[in-house]
């Protein structure tokens, strides 16, 4: 256990500059929009979806401790980094998000892939899950709670209401002019601020809120949805108990809409990125669940 640990403490010290040289780089062809990945190691194939405001790197910790036994791929979404970023909030609609993961699928010569997604990268995965279920063998998601929840929560709780004040924000016109690559910066650890700022450099803001403006809930909030299909595949859930933007409250009931064996595991102490600020404990509860 101890060895185990020390491995995941070197694996996590990695530089942006030092992974970069480690991975291999390449693009999906989605109808047209290029999709650019970071593939390292070899195995069953493991594809992660990153969420706002991120790029591919977001997933250094899990990339470097899972890439022994597993080919992982991180990709770059839509209007992010190296990716196409194509105008008009119609070509942020989830279908195309969704699309835009099963062109890398198939660009790597797969049917399926173990799929991970945070933030908005979860909400790109659960529609996998959903309504592409034969391209998903397993489903981890981090800090996005079931749709299903969400609404219900914003429908109904006041502190959710409250705190998805930033989305409503995002979805204003023009919104994406008063925001700046060192404001999005602070939202990550201090040494790894030049890679994000280089990144949200290459990056469209307007395209990254447009996600929220194509596919985010809008007042009035209501509990009723579009009706989905329940997730036929095991799934893994972690939540940061200390993420303000999506409260922990919209996970309960999530066993209603999986018809399959459901893992969730809480943690106390991280935030809205649990797959940083728990890195260890994230890369190894993945590795063990997929074990079995």
């Amino acid at each position: 256990m101890r060895l185990w640990v020390i491995l995941m403490s070197l694996a996590a010290s990695l530089s942006a500059a030092e992974l970069d040289k480690k991975v291999q780089h390449a693009y999906a062809d989605s109808n047209g929009v290029k999709i650019h990945y970071a593939s390292l190691g070899s195995g069953p194939l493991i594809v992660m979806i990153h969420g706002f405001p991120d790029f591919w790197y977001s997933w250094r910790h899990q990339m470097e401790a899972l890439s022994d036994k597993y080919q992982v791929v991180a990709i770059d979404q839509r209007g992010y980094n190296l990716s196409d970023k194509p105008k008009g909030v119609e070509n942020y609609d989830m279908k195309l998000l969704v699309g835009d993961v099963l062109a890398v699928i198939k660009a790597l010569g797969k049917d399926k892939a173990i799929i991970v997604g945070h933030d908005w990268g979860g909400a790109v995965a659960w529609s996998l899950a959903m309504f592409a279920p034969q391209a998903v063998e397993r489903l981890i998601i981090v800090n996005l709670p079931h749709m299903n929840g969400l609404r219900r929560e914003l429908a109904g709780n006041p502190e959710q209401q409250k705190n998805s004040q930033y989305a409503r924000n995002f979805q204003q016109e023009g919104a994406h002019l008063k925001i700046t690559p060192e404001m999005l910066a602070g939202l990550v650890p201090e040494a790894e601020r030049p890679a994000y700022i280089e990144a949200y450099k290459r990056s469209d803001f307007e395209a990254m809120l447009n996600y929220y403006k194509r596919n985010y809930p809008r007042e009035p909030y209501t509990n009723d949805g579009p009706p989905v299909p329940n997730v036929k595949m095991p799934v893994l859930m972690f939540h940061g108990l200390k993420d303000t933007a999506l409260l922990p409250g919209a996970l309960n009931d999530t066993w209603k809409w999986i018809d399959a064996p459901l893992t969730l595991v809480t943690i106390p102490n991280a935030g809205h990125w649990s797959h940083w600020d728990a890195a260890p404990l994230v890369s190894k509860t993945i590795r063990s669940w997929l074990s079995y």
